[in-house]
């Protein structure tokens, strides 16, 4: 019987040890959930919830909507580009996701509400899907729930009293079916990764 020297004996096992841990590593790795595609927010202090009025006059918070995840975008109905395309995402996430898509709830809160009544916001809804409300602040009452949001708006005056535009921050607010916040999907991220992502938070992740 061949005698190993303990030095040699004992850098032998280490070696085994090592590729033993790294095989270890590698099966944690592979086991482990992929990134959400969004920014994982879970447990921040703000966006946490609202106390709004929606386009049918129904005053509406978040526990109305426990069951579903919710995606929170703030826009304006005059916007000409980055509120349709967002809403049009949304729309084809919920598409996306079968029918998983009805326990879906996509709220559009406006930064306009001088101009977005109701009505105007109801038909801008529809024009997306019908199953998405659009949720009213008062004026005065609006920049301390954009604050909660962390969300940036400003009034850009155009040609005439009643032409002017609103610089806004573009990106969307997700909870997962308890309520709570979860993640925030910038704008341009597209409809798959937001439907993988709800899907996620809907299988209970």
């Amino acid at each position: 019987m061949t005698h190993i020297p303990l030095t040699r004996r004992t850098l032998m096992a280490a070696a085994c040890g090592a590729a033993l841990l790294g095989l270890a590593a590698c099966t944690d790795q592979a086991d482990a959930p992929a990134a959400f595609s969004g920014i994982d927010i879970t447990g921040a202090d703000y966006a946490t919830g609202f106390s709004l009025t929606d386009h049918n006059g129904q005053p509406r918070t978040l526990t109305d909507f426990k069951g579903k995840v919710v995606v929170v975008f703030f826009g304006f109905t005059q916007c000409p580009d980055v509120c349709p395309t967002s809403m049009s995402e949304l729309a084809e996430a919920r598409r996306l996701l079968g029918p998983d898509g009805e326990r879906l709830q996509g709220l559009f809160i406006s930064v306009d509400p001088e101009r977005d009544t109701p009505e105007i916001m109801k038909q801008y809804m529809a024009s997306f899907d019908p199953s998405f409300l659009a949720l009213y602040a008062a004026p005065d009452a609006l920049p301390a729930l954009a604050r909660s949001y962390k969300v940036y708006y400003k009034k850009v005056d155009g040609p005439t009293p009643t032409s002017y535009s609103m610089d806004h921050s573009a990106g969307s607010y997700i909870y997962d079916p308890q309520g709570r916040i979860r993640l925030y999907h910038r704008y341009g991220t597209g409809s798959a990764a937001l439907a993988g992502d709800l899907k996620r938070l809907l299988a209970g992740d």
